[in-house]
């Protein structure tokens, strides 16, 4: 019986899942071409197949001791469904669960549906390629004291030898086929696949702080981490600004704002200057605290809200943030203020919300900032004269960069396009058009431009030709903003993996794997090889490489 339900799948999956190019055009998301798909969510559907992987997987599992079966949705809900009623047919009862690729914003805004038990887990899916779908799910069920012992397959792309993830965690691979076991693949796309350097998480968690009351609803970057020599400091949805040492993660110490406006509390990333930390919030106030004891130095109470995030402009000893207000006709502006004493240097306002936040140039002597509506305004820094206006349809809500080189202010807005304008005019030079709206800033490094994009895209760009260098596929939208630490570029994504890529040529080096969204940038301390690592669900890792 079970020779013929596999003889079954294998001629199931040969006719009607596994496609070749010469077959069909096959487009792969970033605009390139596959050779072959294997599309087994296609046929699994059909009774009689789901029946005879049901009993395939069951034939395998039956004389295993106590567990629960669980998998990613959705391919994995059909065969965890078919696993615990063939278990049902042998008089077994199982704990079932699926997944979800991202916890769920609403509702009660679980990431796993289905209540687990304590016994070993064993995670089902269509197929094994990367494995990275299914190493966040043993994150998640670690983080929740569950443990994965086995991950069966339909069909495993590659030797189990090429799972390091697996091995060291003792995860045991079962797969029904390989891919040397279906016939159009032969050996070739086996081999392919075998020069294809396996995925390593050469990252080591030092330690994690998580911040009480995280709004998961709220799917957009938050307040990301800075540190000094000591410390690292990051805003939560609570409204808790954080200070914790970076040796073990305790608190240093903690500034609580009263109120917000809904649920928004802090979402303004912090920034240093002297001993001071700078951030706004969502009460209306401007806070300037010292970065030993958490003390007030000074504070301004002129808006309504901040969401933008402080730039410093360290050679004239001046804090820039961008403002909203409740008026009609004075929705936004942007402030400059002595960093020392909080005087106000300058205010201007400007019609629409000023979510964006601000560049500084000091070549150019020039402050600029995005708004709600749009448009990019650019001031003198000392004097806060308005030099130049330039205007797009939507919201610009990332950072705004200058390259100073070529005379330059980059940005991202939401009508799907990176702008390249004039710093000293507000001209237009040139653009690159993308496929979904941009909340990640732009990142210069060594003469090229790097953003992540919400069409799941980490890029590097060429300054002088709007042309794309080379384009990285993640798994889920990119909010994050990209950095360089020690010659490689670090990007996280919704997925909730840090990408460690090639800045050269976009290859994937390593990545490392969290249980929730990654939406902003990193921090790194170089003298301590320390990563900081923040999630929306207002999580902070301290990560070191295992061989640092």
């Amino acid at each position: 019986m079970t020779s013929d339900h596999k003889a079954m799948v294998h001629s199931e999956i040969t006719e009607h899942a596994l496609i070749t190019k010469n077959e069909r055009e096959l487009v792969a998301q970033d605009g390139g071409e596959f050779r072959w798909f294997l599309n087994i969510k296609g046929v699994i559907l059909k009774p009689n197949v789901l029946n005879a992987i049901s009993e395939l997987f069951w034939e395998h599992l039956k004389d295993t001791g106590p567990f629960q079966v669980g998998g990613l949705e959705t391919t994995a809900i059909a065969l965890v469904g078919g696993v615990v009623m063939k278990a049902q047919e042998h008089g077994r009862s199982l704990n079932a669960f699926y997944s979800r690729k991202s916890r769920k914003v609403d509702g009660i805004q679980r990431q796993i549906e289905g209540a687990l038990t304590d016994d070993p887990v064993i995670l089902l899916d269509d197929g094994l390629n990367s494995g990275k779908s299914i190493i966040r799910q043993v994150e998640v069920l670690k983080a929740a004291g569950k443990k994965v012992v086995e991950v069966c397959v339909i069909v495993a792309f590659r030797d189990a030898s090429y799972y390091e993830y697996f091995t060291e965690n003792n995860i045991r691979i079962w797969s029904i086929f390989t891919l040397a076991d279906l016939p159009k693949t032969g050996g070739l796309l086996a081999s392919e696949l075998s020069r294809t350097p396996a995925p390593t998480v050469p990252f080591e968690v030092q330690w994690k702080f998580s911040s009480e009351d995280p709004r998961f609803e709220l799917v957009l970057p938050k307040s990301a981490p800075v540190v000094d020599t000591e410390r690292v400091y990051f805003g939560s949805d609570n409204g808790t600004m954080w200070a914790l040492n970076q040796s073990d993660g305790s608190v240093a110490w903690s500034h609580k704002t009263l109120f917000g406006s809904g649920k928004k509390r802090i979402f303004s990333s912090p920034a240093l200057f002297d001993d001071a930390l700078f951030f706004g919030a969502y009460d209306g106030n401007f806070y300037a605290l010292d970065t030993k004891t958490g003390k007030k130095k000074w504070i301004n109470f002129d808006a309504d809200w901040i969401g933008s995030s402080p730039c410093v402009a360290e050679d004239l000893g001046v804090v820039f943030v961008g403002l909203e207000f409740g008026l009609w006709n004075k929705q936004g502006g942007i402030a400059a203020f002595d960093a020392r004493t909080g005087e106000r240097k300058w205010h201007a306002t400007v019609e629409s919300y000023v979510h964006s936040s601000p560049a500084y140039s000091k070549k150019f002597n020039m402050v600029a900032v995005g708004s709600q509506n749009g448009d990019i305004f650019a001031f003198n820094a000392q004097t806060g004269t308005l030099l130049w206006q330039f205007k797009r349809p939507t919201d610009v809500r990332g950072g705004l960069v200058f390259d100073e080189d070529r005379g330059l202010l980059i940005f991202g807005s939401w009508d799907h396009t990176i702008y390249m304008v004039d710093a000293q005019t507000g001209t237009y030079v040139r653009s690159l058009e993308t496929y979904q709206p941009i909340y990640s800033s732009p990142f210069l490094f060594g003469g090229r431009l790097y953003m992540g994009l919400l069409d799941k895209r980490i890029v590097c760009i060429d300054i002088d030709t709007a042309q794309v260098n080379w384009q990285y596929q993640t798994e889920s939208r990119v909010f994050a903003t990209p950095t360089i630490i020690d010659g490689k570029l670090y990007c996280g994504s919704n997925d909730g993996r840090l990408y460690e890529l090639d800045p050269l040529t976009g290859k994937e080096i390593s990545f490392f794997q969290t249980t929730e969204r990654i939406v902003n940038k990193i921090a790194y301390n170089g003298s301590t090889k320390r990563i900081f690592l923040p999630t929306y669900a207002n999580e902070l890792y301290c990560l070191t490489r295992k061989n640092d």
